[in-house]
């Protein structure tokens, strides 16, 4: 398995959680939960192409 995967797919399923829950009453969470998956998002795809 390629190095990096597991970061990037992880970051794709919090991201979308996060802008799920965008539209309820707890922005703020939803916020900090969107940008944790941004995050792992950036740093498995840096993996990606480093090690490619």
């Amino acid at each position: 398995m390629r190095e990096g995967l597991i970061p990037a797919v992880l970051g794709t399923v919090v991201s979308a959680s996060g802008a799920a829950l965008l539209s309820s009453k707890y922005k703020l969470a939803a916020t900090g939960i969107l940008g944790f998956g941004l995050a792992h998002l950036v740093l498995g795809a840096i993996d990606l192409v480093e090690h490619r």
